[in-house]
């Protein structure tokens, strides 16, 4: 095994070891939310990445790559639906948050509608 591949195998696992510690360690579901879109996502794209190197140019890699572009575009969406949906349906913020865009963005919608 190459070294970047160990290198790029010990980041993808760093990352999802801190999300996941993340998951358990942070106040409220938002924080928890972005504690798991950003880490695991980053910690699983390094692995593939890492799949890709080991393997050289064949169908393992192929799938590897189109695996990272589907986490790409559905993690960071899938994220804020739950956000928003745990948002809509009265999940508070942790009593530590400073700002809450969520609803300067609904307040903004309801002044704009009158």
């Amino acid at each position: 095994m190459s070294n970047l591949v160990i290198i790029f195998l010990s980041i993808g696992l760093f990352f999802n070891f801190a999300g996941c510690l993340g998951l358990i360690r942070f106040p409220d579901i938002y924080n928890r939310l972005q504690a798991s879109t950003k880490c695991v996502t980053l910690g699983t794209i390094f692995i593939l990445l890492a799949v890709v190197i080991h393997f050289g140019w064949n169908s393992i890699s192929l799938k590897a790559i189109l695996c990272v572009v589907f986490i790409l575009l559905t993690s960071p969406t899938a994220a804020h639906a739950i956000a928003r949906g745990s948002h809509r349906a009265g999940f508070p913020l942790w009593e530590g948050s400073i700002m809450d865009r969520y609803r300067e963005d609904q307040e903004g919608e309801t002044e704009s509608a009158n």
